[in-house]
C-alpha cells in the first residue's frame, strides 16, 4: 500500500520535494501539498484502490501524510470486508 501511495503522490501531488525522501509521518501540506493537488490525489487513490472515501474522510488530517493516507484507506477497506 505504500508503495501505492508513495506512486500516487508523485503522479498527481506535484510536490517540489522528492516523494522518496519523506519519511511516513512528513506533513504533506508542509511539503508543498495544495488543496488541489489533494483532491486530485483522493481521486487516484479512490480509483488504485477501487474505493471511495466517506464524507467523514475529507478533511485535511487524512491526507495530511502517508501514513494518515494508509490508516484512512485501511479504514476504508477493513470496513468493505466486513460489509
Amino acid at each position: 500500500m505504500n508503495n501505492t501511495i508513495r506512486g500516487l503522490l508523485k503522479k498527481h501531488a506535484g510536490l517540489p520535494v522528492n516523494v522518496d525522501d519523506l519519511v511516513d509521518g512528513a506533513d504533506l501540506y508542509a511539503a508543498g501539498l495544495s488543496s488541489f493537488a489533494s483532491v486530485q490525489l483522493m481521486l487516484a487513490l479512490e480509483e488504485s484502490f477501487d474505493i471511495e472515501f466517506p464524507d467523514s474522510l475529507l478533511n485535511r488530517k487524512s491526507f495530511q501524510s502517508i501514513d494518515a493516507i494508509e490508516r484512512s484507506l485501511s479504514s476504508i477497506l477493513d470496513g468493505r470486508k466486513v460489509a
